[in-house]
């Protein structure tokens, strides 16, 4: 039996909304704003490590109430000063704490 390979794009925003308990409108706005991870126009499936970032800008822009430019210098920070290992290791870590909301400390947004 094939290990799950997390990188491969088999989730549709649809899916991802309802994981999040999120509004598609919702992410396909952050997809707009360019916050979520980029994708082949013909081709918009996420994959599971798509996902823990995706979980990320909805925590950002949902609890904390940071606007898409801040959501996107965070983004780049993330991008630029951490390597795989640590970027991985602190999406674990958000992960972990994402489960810990419940649905009521969590509301989607609808313009950031």
């Amino acid at each position: 039996m094939a290990l799950l390979d997390n990188a491969k794009d088999v989730l549709p925003l649809s899916s991802i909304a309802e994981l999040l308990t999120a509004k598609v409108r919702t992410l396909k706005m952050y997809e707009d704003k360019g916050l979520l991870p980029s994708k082949k126009l013909n081709k918009k499936l996420y994959s599971i490590n798509d996902v823990k970032i995706i979980a990320f800008v909805h925590y950002l822009a949902s609890v904390k109430k940071i606007n898409a430019n801040g959501i996107k210098y965070i983004l780049e920070m993330l991008d630029n000063n951490m390597d795989e290992k640590n970027r991985t290791a602190f999406l674990e870590l958000v992960e972990k704490n994402l489960e810990k909301l419940s649905g009521v400390d969590v509301t989607d947004v609808e313009v950031i």
